[in-house]
Parts: C-alpha cells; sequence; structure tokens
C-alpha cells in the first residue's frame, strides 16, 4: 500500500487533461452484458474501480482486452450469473450486472456491495425496481438473487434519486415486454451518457437527464463502440485547485455543461473561470471569499466535490457553512483537516468552516475517495509536508494524479505506506 508526500506552497500553473468519468465507464462497461456480441470502448480510465469491474465481467465469461485506455470485451459465451463477494466487496458499483443479467440471462447472484464508508447507501430501490418489472427477489447468505422468466415494463418511482439505480433498471427495461417508465429518476450526465450508448444498440429510452424516463421494451439489442465522457469530479478538482494556490490551470478535454454549479460557486470565491468548448481555465482570486455551499442532486452542488471545496473554504476570508443533503458520513474528512489547522465545527449535515491564515502540513488518513482528494488539494496549499495514507482510495477514482499535479508544478511523490517518514516531498 502506498502513501502520497507533498511539499505544500507551490502555485499551480499549466495544463491538465482529464480522463474519462469513472461514473460513466462502470455503467456503460456493465451494459456490454445485455447482450452477446464485441464491444468498443475508448476514453477508459485507468482506475482500480474499472479493473475491478472488468474482473467481474470476465469471471462471468466474457473475454476482455485492455489497451492503454481502450477496452474490448466480447459477450457472445456468457455463462456465469454471480458476482462473488471477493470482486463485489471492493466496489459497490458492481450491483450494476445485477439488472443487464437478469434481463439476459433470466437468473443474477450478485453479492451485496462494498465501497466506500460514506454512508448507507442500501440497494433496496434496485431490487424494488426489479421486482416491479416481475423478477423474483431474494436475499440470502449476503447475495441477492433474482429470477425472472420475463420481465414486464411498469411505472416504478423512486422515494430519492439513485444513480445507480436508475441505470440498473434503465438497463434491465431495455428488454422488458411493455414500456416502463422511472419516475423522480436521477438526471446525472452519466445516465445520460448510458441512455445514449443503449439507444445505439437498439433500445428505446426517451428522457435520460430528467426526472422522468421512458424505456420501451425492445426484443434485442447490439453491440456498440462507444467514448466515456469526461470526468466532471476530476475536472472539478483540479478547478478547485488552481483556486487554492492561486494559479492558472487550464483544464483539457472536459465538458463544461456538466459543472455549471461549481463554475458558479468558484466564481463566487473570486475565482476567474473561462470557459470554451472542450475545456476550462481556472485562475485563483485573492483573497479567496468564502461562499455556503449545500450539497444536491444533479444539477445541484455535487456531494463529490464537498470536500474539496471544504479545503478551499478553510483557507478563504469569512465563514462558510457547508450542508451536506446527500450522504450522511460524509465529513469523515473533517478530522484530519482539523489536524492540519482547520477551523471546522460539525453539528448534524451541517459544518461551519472559518477560515484560517494556513494549513500546516500533518500525517494524515484517507477514509474514501473525495476525502482522499480533499487532503491531495490541503496538502498542496499547507506548510511544510503532509503525508496521506491508504491512498489507494484515490486510485479507485483519480488517474495518475500525483503525475498530474507533478506537472502543474506541485511538489508530490508516491512513496511505500511503510516508508520512514521524510521532511520533504
Amino acid at each position: 500500500m502506498d502513501a502520497i508526500l507533498i511539499k505544500g506552497g507551490n502555485r499551480l500553473n499549466g495544463e491538465v487533461r482529464i480522463s474519462g468519468a469513472k461514473n460513466a465507464a462502470l455503467p456503460m462497461l456493465a451494459a456490454s452484458l445485455l447482450v452477446g456480441g464485441k464491444f468498443c470502448f475508448e476514453n477508459v480510465p485507468e482506475l482500480k474501480d474499472i479493473e475491478s469491474i472488468l474482473q467481474l465481467i470476465s469471471y462471468m465469461g466474457a473475454e476482455v482486452e485492455r489497451r492503454d485506455r481502450s477496452v474490448s470485451i466480447d459477450t457472445r459465451d456468457l455463462n456465469n450469473i454471480e458476482a462473488p463477494y471477493e470482486i463485489v466487496r471492493k466496489m459497490r458499483a458492481s450491483v450494476l450486472v445485477l439488472g443487464p443479467l437478469v434481463a439476459r440471462l433470466k437468473r443474477a447472484r450478485v453479492s451485496l456491495p462494498g465501497g466506500c464508508a460514506i454512508g448507507a447507501r442500501p440497494i433496496n430501490m434496485h431490487m424494488d425496481g426489479l421486482s416491479r418489472l416481475g423478477a423474483k427477489i431474494t436475499l440470502e447468505h449476503g447475495y441477492v438473487e433474482a429470477e425472472a422468466s420475463e420481465l414486464t415494463g411498469n411505472e416504478i418511482f423512486f422515494d430519492v434519486p439513485t444513480v445507480t439505480g436508475t441505470e440498473n433498471l434503465m438497463m434491465a427495461a431495455a428488454l422488458a415486454k411493455g414500456t416502463t417508465v422511472i419516475r423522480n429518476a436521477a438526471k446525472e450526465p452519466e445516465i445520460a451518457a448510458l441512455a445514449e450508448m443503449l439507444n445505439r444498440m437498439g433500445a428505446d429510452i426517451s428522457g435520460a437527464g430528467s426526472p422522468v424516463i421512458t424505456i420501451k421494451g425492445v426484443d434485442k439489442l447490439s453491440s456498440v463502440s462507444a467514448r466515456i465522457i469526461p470526468d466532471r469530479i476530476e475536472t472539478g478538482t483540479y478547478m478547485v485547485a488552481a483556486a487554492l494556490t492561486g494559479g492558472t490551470i487550464r483544464i483539457n478535454e472536459a465538458e463544461p455543461e456538466h459543472l455549471k454549479a461549481i463554475i458558479s460557486k468558484l466564481r463566487e470565491t473570486g475565482a476567474k473561470v473561462d470557459v470554451e468548448t472542450n475545456s476550462i481555465t481556472v485562475t485563483g482570486g485573492q483573497p479567496i471569499r468564502s461562499v455556503d455551499i449545500k450539497t444536491l442532486p444533479y444539477p445541484g452542488f455535487p456531494t463529490d466535490m464537498q470536500a474539496q471545496f471544504m479545503v478551499l473554504m478553510s483557507v478563504a476570508n469569512g465563514l462558510s457553512i457547508i450542508s451536506e443533503t446527500i450522504f450522511e458520513n460524509r465529513f469523515i474528512h473533517v478530522l484530519e483537516l482539523q489536524r492540519m489547522g482547520a477551523e471546522i465545527e460539525v453539528s448534524g449535515n451541517n459544518a461551519m468552516v472559518r477560515g484560517v491564515e494556513k494549513l500546516s502540513g500533518a500525517p494524515v488518513m484517507a477514509s474514501d475517495l473525495r476525502a482522499s482528494a480533499s487532503l491531495v488539494l490541503a496538502g498542496l496549499v499547507a506548510e511544510g509536508t503532509t503525508r496521506i495514507n491508504r491512498v489507494y482510495h484515490l486510485d479507485r477514482g483519480y488517474e495518475s494524479i500525483e503525475h498530474k499535479f507533478g506537472g502543474l508544478g506541485a511538489n508530490i511523490r508516491r512513496v511505500p505506506e511503510n516508508a520512514a517518514p521524510d521532511s520533504t516531498a
């Protein structure tokens, strides 16, 4: 297991390329299970979560080949309905194979998922939705078992929007008899990207990206090639890095349309944000102005950017209130930021952040994917050296983060976690 050492204080400048979106790639790769054929995916990020889903798809009998950022999948000989705990425990998005397996092979046995420790994310809405489509669902020995000789379209209403639930049921309903309507569906860009791929496969889906998605079931689908959209959370992280360090970063191969909430909030802090068709340039403003943040489902401010913005507010001029409305345990990073000198008080799902003049480097521990990114950002602006342990979380969602930040002028390197403490990065 590795650690990351950062010697803070450098102003970041230059250009960085954004990778494909993990949260778009995972359901699109899972969608290859819907039909036997050869699929080709481009702009697939090199991440641990991607390795896990490809390992799972291979375990089910598909042939998987990876070359740089391209992935080929041949699903013609798919023969296994089980997603075992040993693979699924690494990543909760593995549950995305449930819908495709039931739709194609009529049965599925999928372990209850693992993933980041950021709060309860039950898959009951996945199971309830599949039941509405006619599947028989049982839960035994830590596995979800689903069986349906035929899926039939139906009305599905989510109590709260669920991204993976929307994706799972959209895939299952693509091959159901009749029409399925998902109400209070999640609206994230990754869902629209999956729907676009499914439609090119022969599905009949409308409304993706809105609260109501209509899926008219078809008799068959075919394999396609697809390109993964840019990662909006990785983009937002580098945008915050520019604002935080007072530098100028041009972020290439981005999709500005997916980042309106982040762009708006950054401009409120005093940062200059210039938007072009496929790039965003951010220049930090001084002093950094405090702003309030409330996380909301898309198109609101994303919960996956809450921790990164908390770091920015930690060195801002004034007091800010950050409200987390999506996950109940998503302030775990606060204790580590406090170790670095941040003044943060948590009350329920609200954090009051009083900006300080500077943060101080310290040994810290990453608790989840986005918390890991926030600690990297804190290390970039802190005085002295920050050592971040358990960075395997970073490798789940950020491609070559130390190399990308290094290319922007950061003093950052990866070391074995058991290496002796080092005063310099």
